[in-house]
Formats: structure tokens, C-alpha cells, sequence
């Protein structure tokens, strides 16, 4: 028996995707306009978001609805150490901190694997398959706009394990279909899609 979670989850966020792509901060950034503070911040951002998701989905590994969308490939916590040392310097971890609202959503992520453990579908759904979808893209950007070179300070969208990203994205969601949930829970979790994307 499959489900059809991943066309609901594309379908049920299209809104928020929308919304999210015309916020002023990621309008500049796909306009080319990156500014570098608030673009290290970012990557300062992203490094407690993923570390959140990335212990909690380890932590849920070997559960039946967790189980068939953990892939390690996916992981960014050491491309985002690999960035946030060449934007911060060695003693990185020392000279950075979350902002208000990572620390509302790194408290949720805990939150909801600690009640609802199914709902950290909806942020790996909403980041990994976004930054495998748009991350080529995103990182020319980062490195014209910056004047980057190589890899420098990039490594957050490069998925060195991963050799066909459109092939990895079909199994990604037949590995969503294949979960077995019910109605609500499915409703659930697109709803909390929706919260990722804020």
C-alpha cells in the first residue's frame, strides 16, 4: 500500500513556497544582492536548524516512519561547519549564535520528535528536497555575488554522496509514499510543511 505524500506535500505548500520566495531577504538573494553579514548569519541559521533535524532524525532512525526517508547523503551539518569556518575562522563555534526565530524553530523540531516524531517528515521534505531542487542555482548566485571561487564557502549545496540529484529526488518521494500513515497524520504533516516554510 502507498500513499500519495508526496504530491500532497508539493501540492499542500504551494502557497507557502510562493510566500516564502517573495520575502524580501530570499527576493535580494535570488536577485543576485547578497549581503555577506546577513548571508553568514544565514549559514549561522542553517547550522542549528540542520543539526536539530539531523539528531532528531538519527534519533528516529530505526522507526517504521522514519526508517525509509533517513538518508545520511542528505546530511548538512559538516558542509555548513566546512562554510561557517571559512566565513567565521577557526574558533567559528565561539562567534556564532541563533536568532530569535531559529530558536523557535529548533525548539519545535525538538518538540514534535518528542510528541509527534512523524511530523519531522515535513522539514526534511521542505529543506533537503529544496536544497537538492535549487541549491546549484543558489550557490552560482552566492558565488557571483560574493566573488567566491571553487568551492569557498559553498559546501552547504554541494551533496558530494549523492551522484544523480534528480534520481535521488524520485526515490525520495516513492520513499515518502511508501510510509504508512493515516489521513489525519498525512494532513498533519503537510500542515507542518507549511510551518517550515515561515
Amino acid at each position: 500500500m502507498t500513499t500519495n505524500l508526496a504530491l500532497q506535500l508539493r501540492q499542500g505548500t504551494t502557497k507557502a513556497h510562493s510566500m516564502a520566495e517573495n520575502v524580501s531577504f530570499v527576493k535580494s538573494f535570488l536577485g543576485g544582492v547578497v549581503d555577506k553579514q546577513a548571508y553568514r548569519q544565514l549559514i549561522a541559521n542553517f547550522y542549528f536548524v540542520y543539526s536539530a533535524i539531523e539528531d532528531e532524525m538519527k534519533r528516529h532512525q530505526e522507526s517504521q516512519i522514519i526508517k525509509p526517508i533517513y538518508f545520511e547523503e542528505l546530511n548538512r551539518k559538516s558542509s555548513l561547519e566546512e562554510d561557517l569556518q571559512f566565513y567565521y575562522g577557526l574558533e567559528w563555534q565561539d562567534k556564532i549564535f541563533p536568532s530569535p526565530a531559529t530558536k523557535v524553530y529548533i525548539n519545535r523540531i525538538h518538540e514534535i520528535s518528542n510528541t509527534s516524531p512523524e511530523l519531522l517528515i515535513a522539514h526534511c521534505y521542505t529543506r533537503y528536497l529544496g536544497d537538492l531542487s535549487g541549491g546549484q542555482i543558489l550557490k552560482k548566485i552566492t558565488q557571483s555575488a560574493m566573488n567566491l571561487s571553487g568551492g569557498e564557502g559553498t559546501a552547504f549545496y554541494e551533496f558530494k554522496d549523492i551522484k544523480d540529484e534528480k534520481n535521488f529526488k524520485q526515490n525520495y518521494r516513492l520513499a515518502l509514499d511508501s510510509i504508512h500513515l493515516s489521513d489525519s497524520a498525512i494532513k498533519s504533516i503537510v500542515s507542518e510543511a507549511n510551518i517550515a516554510f515561515k
